[in-house]
């Protein structure tokens, strides 16, 4: 049997979400799509989220960056990964545009070199070309740009079978 919902009051949800956006970053997208799920209004979405925007519960370009900075350093992420996942969290393309070139090139390259450094040593192909093109399949599936692969790829010291 299911069970019905209950509905969330505007002062109910107010208080769920502040909550919510005080325990952890989370974009204006993320919000709006909890307060849907809920059935509320627009109207009163658009009152909520205005109150959270002025007090400074959630922000977006916040977001972006603690977003961009964790899926680098922790989750070992690409540009391009990070761009997609910051637009399906609802983020505009022009803030995740200005985070993203941010990133220096050298903490980029810093940390996709250890990465395929990593991922090297478990490859298996006929030939060390084959490997190259599996490692590259590999970063760019991590949202890595090919022209960064591929100039680490040549900096990097690969063992030969000699």
């Amino acid at each position: 049997m299911l069970k019905e919902k209950k509905q969330v009051t505007e002062q109910e949800a107010w208080q769920k979400l502040s909550n919510w956006c005080a325990k952890a970053e989370h974009s204006s997208g993320e919000v709006r799509q909890k307060m849907m799920r809920w059935g509320m209004a627009e109207d009163v979405q658009e009152r909520i989220l205005e109150r959270l925007l002025s007090g400074k519960y959630i922000d977006d370009e916040r977001f972006a960056h603690a977003y961009a900075h964790d899926k680098l350093t922790y989750d070992k992420w690409g540009r391009r990964k990070i761009e997609q996942g910051l637009y399906q969290k609802g983020v505009s393309k022009d803030i995740f545009s200005k985070v993203l070139d941010e990133i220096s090139d050298e903490r980029y390259i810093e940390v996709l070199k250890p990465l395929l450094s990593k991922k090297w040593k478990t490859i298996t192909g006929r030939n060390d070309y084959e490997c190259a093109m599996k490692l590259m399949k590999y970063a760019l599936g991590r949202g890595f740009e090919l022209s960064v692969i591929r100039k680490c790829i040549d900096d990097m010291e690969i063992p030969t079978d000699d």
